[in-house]
């Protein structure tokens, strides 16, 4: 969607143009800055349900953006873009900080498994001390490759150019404006009365969930409609290529795979869907893996050229100074060692050496999501899985804890570039954008922390009503497992499935180069295979009313489609933070 919006903008010279910010234009203000940390609570503790139910995370800096007009705009009629981007930039930076939920929810998936041994349960403050301590390093590490990504190759970064012209359409205060954040308020609104009418029976229980009509057997996979608009929303900002081919894999996983396995004697009569993901989760792991790394291996020479470059960048006058940079970094990784060592048991060295690797693979994440708009951490998070899996053969909790590392550091780096190319684009401070980073990673790492468990006991992670199951963290758990255990771990047939979607996934990767329009996303399908089916049907289904709205009426389309779905995310995932804490208060039973 947002490389969409990039490309309509006008081509390359719009999307790299630069502004420059007027003289005694207030920027890091006192009420930016708590504004700022207010939307980076808010990001923070939802962000956490968005990514455990749908198994990714929308374009979180959009959503932000919208957040700081109604935290400034409606409030101060002399608030900028300037200040808003500084709110924009903190919630953006907490919500990338709370996407490792799913780090946590793999610890969980686990300790539940059989066919390993796998205990680690962290406090609410032993995950607040490692996510903070990780995170802020990450932000560090990232800030000396600014002039050299976004101003000396001038990369897309097309989430952080939306980011920028939403900036910019909700700085004109005219009536386009307040119609956007009055469409966002009334997605929100709804989005949290559907929430609170159909999926938290605890509150209310007006209209139940549909379940298509057909076979025992969807109706046990949970082939239907899930009444959310929050996955419609989502659906909406996607796109269609990517929705389809994730409806492609829901059919492959949810409605083709139970009858085979029902016809080969793998999963008995009176099946659970868990024994089906149990089985499904291991090729649409090795088509997620063998896909993105095929991706890198395919932009090699972009990689080379990041590599060969990088030392020729130079800092500008208005950027975060060095000197700050290489204090902050010892202070971190000091505390991040430390962390690891009491809270985790992992060893000096192992930490050490994560902390070496991740900059190498933010290197390469930043490279490739800056040209194509796709964040590799998650699967380069697996490459990191085998090498932790060498160093310590066997050693299951090292390699979790390593690897999460890794990827805790890196995918800092991917909110934080986002945010520098939104503040080029209207001639933000580069200080003050990392600043705020700096400010809004503990909040975002402290949102997570409490937030986490919460949805855990409320909703579940684990077990067949769990209803909250990320993708991506059972493939990190899966993987462990696969380390750990060798192909041994791997249910009847699954080896050859493994192979099949792992040649598949190379294939479609191949062929998306050539002519992405009508080939699978492999990505798409991988996710397809692993989200609940009634996810993926509504966020289809979102994908269609986006299209039929576009051809229809363009101009509407335009000016009210993405702060619309962005109500839709907003409001069910707040009510479902909310929810839990009413059930702690004792408020709801």
């Amino acid at each position: 969607m947002a490389r969409d919006i990039a490309n309509e903008l006008g081509g390359p010279d719009h999307v790299h143009a630069a502004a420059a910010k007027p003289a005694g234009v207030r920027e890091l203000s006192l009420r930016s800055v708590l504004c700022g940390l207010a939307v980076a609570a808010v990001m923070g503790a939802s962000y956490p349900y968005i990514v455990l139910k749908l198994g990714f995370g929308p374009n979180v800096s959009v959503v932000a953006a919208f957040f700081g007009y109604l935290a400034l705009g409606i409030v101060f009629k002399d608030y900028n873009r300037w200040e808003n981007n500084i709110v924009q930039t903190a919630g953006t930076a907490a919500a990338q900080t709370a996407f490792m939920c799913v780090l946590l929810a793999a610890f969980d998936m686990l300790s539940a498994s059989q066919t390993v041994s796998f205990n680690l349960s962290l406090t609410p403050l032993e995950s607040f001390m490692w996510l903070t301590s990780a995170g802020l390093l990450g932000v560090l590490l990232a800030v000396p490759m600014r002039q050299h990504f976004v101003v000396d190759e001038k990369l897309t970064y097309a989430d952080g150019l939306a980011a920028g012209e939403t900036l910019i359409v909700l700085d004109g205060r005219g009536a386009g404006a307040r119609l956007a954040a009055r469409a966002l308020a009334i997605g929100a609104i709804a989005s949290a009365a559907v929430m609170l009418m159909t999926e938290d029976a605890r509150v209310l229980a007006w209209f139940p969930s549909i379940t298509l009509a057909g076979t025992a057997v969807m109706m046990t996979t949970g082939v239907g409609l899930n009444w959310s608009l929050l996955s419609l929303g989502s659906g909406m900002l996607v796109g269609l290529r990517i929705n389809v081919s994730m409806l492609l894999g829901m059919v492959i996983s949810w409605i083709i795979a139970p009858y085979a396995l029902l016809h080969y004697g793998v999963i008995k009569a009176n099946f659970t869907k868990n024994d089906v993901l149990f089985w499904v989760m291991w090729p649409a792991t090795a088509m997620l893996v063998a896909s993105g790394l095929a991706a890198l291996v395919l932009r090699w020479k972009i990689l080379v050229k990041t590599f060969r470059n990088l030392s020729t960048a130079s800092a500008g006058a208005d950027s975060f100074p060095m000197k700050w940079v290489v204090t902050g970094v010892f202070v971190t990784a000091i505390a991040l060692i430390v962390t690891q060592k009491l809270n985790l048991g992992l060893d000096l060295w192992m930490t050490t050496a994560a902390i070496v690797l991740s900059v190498p693979m933010m290197l390469v994440g930043l490279r490739v999501l800056g040209e194509t708009n796709w964040g590799p951490i998650s699967s380069l998070s697996n490459v990191m899985q085998v090498i932790f899996g060498a160093l310590a053969p066997g050693h299951i909790l090292a390699n979790m804890v390593a690897s999460g590392t890794t990827g805790t550091i890196a995918v800092e780096s991917e909110a934080l570039m986002q945010d520098y190319k939104a503040g080029h684009m209207i001639g933000s401070s580069p200080k003050n954008l990392t600043i705020m980073q700096l400010l809004a990673t503990p909040i975002g790492a402290a949102a997570v922390s409490w937030t986490y468990p919460l949805l855990r006991d409320t909703y579940g992670i684990v077990g067949e009503n769990a209803g909250l199951s990320s993708p991506i963290s059972r493939r990190w758990a899966g993987f462990a497992e696969i380390l750990s255990k060798g192909l041994s771990a791997l249910p009847p047939g699954a080896v050859e499935a493994v192979v099949i979607a792992a040649v598949l996934g190379i294939m479609f990767a191949l062929l998306e180069t050539r002519n992405a329009r009508w080939v699978p996303s492999p990505t798409g399908v991988g996710i397809g295979m692993l989200v609940p089916a009634a996810v993926i049907f509504v966020m289809f289904l979102g994908s269609l009313v986006e299209r039929l709205w576009w051809r229809a009426d363009r101009r509407s389309h335009e000016l009210y489609m993405v702060p619309l779905a962005s109500g839709f995310i907003a409001g069910e995932a707040i009510v479902a933070v909310i929810v839990p804490l009413l059930v702690v208060f004792g408020l709801v039973h």
